[in-house]
């Protein structure tokens, strides 16, 4: 009798058994995670993407940006929290309430997932989105000039309208207004936050001996 095909399934079933165990567990143990309260921040984090950063986020998945930026600070290459991209490493908690979670792999541009609190000028964003040469010279990121409407200018400039240095500037009597898909990415950079502490993932010793020395020089 050949026993052949009935080993290779038993090996089969073995294989298969194992992965669906090991990815209920993981799944089952990413599930059990809750936000957790900062007594500093006095809030519960991490704080859910609604509104205006929620859409921007549909905008960011639209654009394909994930296919340049990571959201995950990772302490195995050594450099992120050298780069200032974050304090400390990304964790599962982090995205607990991410129904399609953006960590990306490729890192053509910097990691975003604490741009936020990097660049807090909303304006930056609005600027960049639209022409990324204007504020970071040398960048291969293309522009977006679809995130915005060019109007011509009646009476006073629109109280929207983007601030534009002369060499980028749409022409005389010419205004450029961000679009609300614009506004919306915008806000969703600024909502990428990782300002909060997890026992699980503490800050960098560079990162604490930094606060330190801030704390000393304000008590002084």
């Amino acid at each position: 009798m050949n026993r052949g095909p009935f080993i290779f399934l038993g090996i089969f079933l073995i294989v298969a058994t194992s992965w669906t165990f090991v990815l209920f567990e993981t799944n089952q143990g990413i599930g059990n995670l809750s936000a957790v309260l900062d007594e500093d921040l006095g809030k519960y984090v991490p704080i859910k993407t609604v509104g205006a950063a929620a859409h921007g986020k549909e905008v960011y998945q639209e654009l394909g940006c994930i296919a340049c930026h990571t959201q995950q600070v990772r302490v195995a290459s050594g450099m992120d929290i050298a780069r200032g991209w974050g304090d400390r490493q990304s964790v599962a908690r982090d995205y607990i309430y991410d129904k399609r979670s953006l960590i990306g792999n490729v890192r053509i541009g910097p990691d975003l997932s604490n741009v936020g609190a990097r660049q807090l000028d909303r304006n930056w964003h609005l600027l960049h989105f639209y022409n990324p040469q204007i504020n970071s010279q040398g960048t291969n990121m293309p522009p977006y000039p679809f995130l915005y409407e060019v109007r011509e200018v009646v009476g006073e400039a629109s109280g929207n309208a983007l601030d534009l240095p002369e060499e980028f500037s749409p022409g005389e009597g010419l205004e450029v207004i961000p679009t609300r898909k614009a506004e919306s990415l915008a806000s969703y950079m600024l909502s990428l936050k990782v300002n909060y502490d997890l026992k699980e993932a503490p800050k960098s010793n560079e990162t604490m001996a930094e606060e330190l020395a801030v704390a000393l020089e304000n008590a002084q």
